[in-house]
């Protein structure tokens, strides 16, 4: 006798997730598993690794955080996050303007890619959300020339210390380097884990960002 699962064709039907399964739009259905998401993820359940490639087409992969999920009603429904315009980062999505990103949820055993064109969020939202960060994070985003050289600690705290003196009092502005992008996704893909790494994938295409939808299952 053994307690092992069996790899038959009733455990694999019993293995399906009715969200994933019911879904008819991708937006619906990602907001839904962040939600989840973020009653079981110890920490940060809007992390998203975000690649991009550089001007030889070399790939990059960092992460970031997800600043916002656009509603229904936006023209242009996309994933939203925020970062140094002069970084690596900032630089190659200004390049190509077109991104990856992956959400892992251990916790769920789940896992959201996304794939698309990228455009700049407006300077008012970019003003609205530098607005609610904390003045840390603020005198930060002066402070920090993201990604470039840094000769010790000290010469970030020193430049922390004259942004902090300059923006002692009253706002501290949005630097003209630190803005967001929008991604603008052609393709979301859900994925379940399975026994036997028999996973459950769905996929959402579409030819352009206005085109309807396509859902498709694929195999493992």
């Amino acid at each position: 006798m053994t307690d092992e699962p069996q790899l038959d064709a009733d455990t694999l039907a019993a293995q399906t997730d009715d969200t994933l399964a019911a879904a008819g739009d991708p937006f619906d259905l990602f907001a839904g598993w962040l939600e989840e998401a973020a009653a079981s993820e110890p920490n940060d359940p809007n992390a998203m690794a975000l690649a991009t490639v550089d001007g030889d087409g070399l790939p990059n992969v960092r992460m970031v955080l997800l600043k916002g999920v656009d509603g229904t009603g936006h023209p242009q429904r996309g994933f939203v996050f925020y970062t140094n315009l002069e970084s690596a980062k900032g630089r190659e999505l200004a390049g190509s303007m077109k991104a990856a990103c992956v959400f892992h949820w251990k916790s769920l055993r789940r896992q959201v890619r996304v794939r698309g064109p990228v455009v700049a969020v407006t300077p008012e939202e970019a003003d609205a959300y530098y607005a609610t960060r904390h003045r840390g994070s603020r005198i930060g985003a002066w402070a920090s020339a993201q990604s470039r050289p840094l000769s010790s600690r000290a010469e970030l705290a020193a430049s922390v210390a004259g942004y902090a003196a300059r923006y002692a009092v009253g706002t501290i502005p949005r630097p003209p380097h630190w803005s967001g992008f929008r991604m603008i996704p052609v393709e979301i893909e859900f994925w379940c884990d399975r026994l036997f790494r028999l996973h459950e994938r769905a996929v959402f295409r579409r030819e352009g960002p206005q085109s309807p939808w396509q859902k498709l299952k694929l195999y493992p």
